[in-house]
């Protein structure tokens, strides 16, 4: 049976005091909820302060971004040695904002993918298509792309060990949202595709859904076949939005 996953990403937000506010009232709201995961992905400055304060919780931690080389002169970049430090369960790879600000391109994601996996962390990797991409029809064509250049260089068995983040980069912080069908149909894409590989990982394979998600659209979201739980932007700033989107999953 897949797993669900819940995870939200805090993108650059938070301070110290807010995030044990923020925390504190997560752990209480999520305290013995079962059937699905939860995770928080934090700003580098913040895992060993989150890592203190869930260790002794149900909620796994992780980390936005990771280097592709494991240690050398590249100044500002963190590796996977240091998150393992912090017992990072998770690291997003890959997400859109990488993409489109800081320039990564697809053999870059799977380089961090691979590195990430290698020291045993879970990559979340996100693919996703911006409104260009949508209007001009091509989404499966982009997603697709994403997806070859990861498995061409860490293989399709790589994906028994990952999940995959559905974003489209047009409702992201734009206040619009995929309806539940059109999240539905890409999600549907993406497990149909890996299937025509390894038809049992396709079975197994975490798919979240990363576009505006909120408390209350989760569940008509997380109702659908193909969607197995979330990337939560803005609203995993917030405890009362991340609880009930973690309990519509649950649910």
């Amino acid at each position: 049976m897949r797993e669900k996953l819940v995870a939200g990403n805090w993108k650059m937000h938070g301070n110290l005091a807010e995030n044990k506010q923020l925390l504190s009232a997560i752990s209480a709201g999520l305290n013995g909820l079962n059937g699905a995961k939860f995770a928080v992905c934090v700003p580098y400055p913040y895992l060993s302060s989150v890592q203190n304060m869930l260790q002794d919780t149900d909620i796994s931690w992780g980390a936005q971004n990771v280097s592709q080389y494991e240690k050398g002169a590249y100044t500002g970049e963190v590796s996977v040695s240091m998150l393992d430090d912090f017992e990072c369960t998770y690291v997003i790879i890959g997400h859109s904002e990488r993409r489109t600000l800081f320039g990564e391109d697809s053999y870059a994601v799977a380089e961090k993918y691979v590195t990430a996996q290698r020291a045993g962390l879970t990559p979340i990797l996100c693919v996703g298509e911006t409104l260009e991409h949508r209007e001009a029809g091509i989404t499966e064509q982009i997603i697709q792309e994403q997806l070859t250049a990861v498995v061409n260089v860490a293989g399709i068995e790589s994906f028994s060990k990952a999940v995959i983040a559905y974003e489209p980069i047009w409702a992201i912080g734009t206040g619009k949202t995929a309806s539940p069908q059109q999240a539905q149909d890409v999600h549907a894409f993406i497990r149909n595709g890996i299937a025509t590989q390894d038809i049992n990982i396709a079975k197994e394979l975490t798919i979240l859904y990363g576009g505006s998600v909120k408390a209350n659209n989760a569940a008509e979201l997380f109702a659908m076949p193909d969607i197995d739980g979330g990337l939560i932007g803005g609203a995993s700033l917030v405890a009362n939005e991340f609880i009930a989107i973690c309990r519509a999953l649950s649910n």
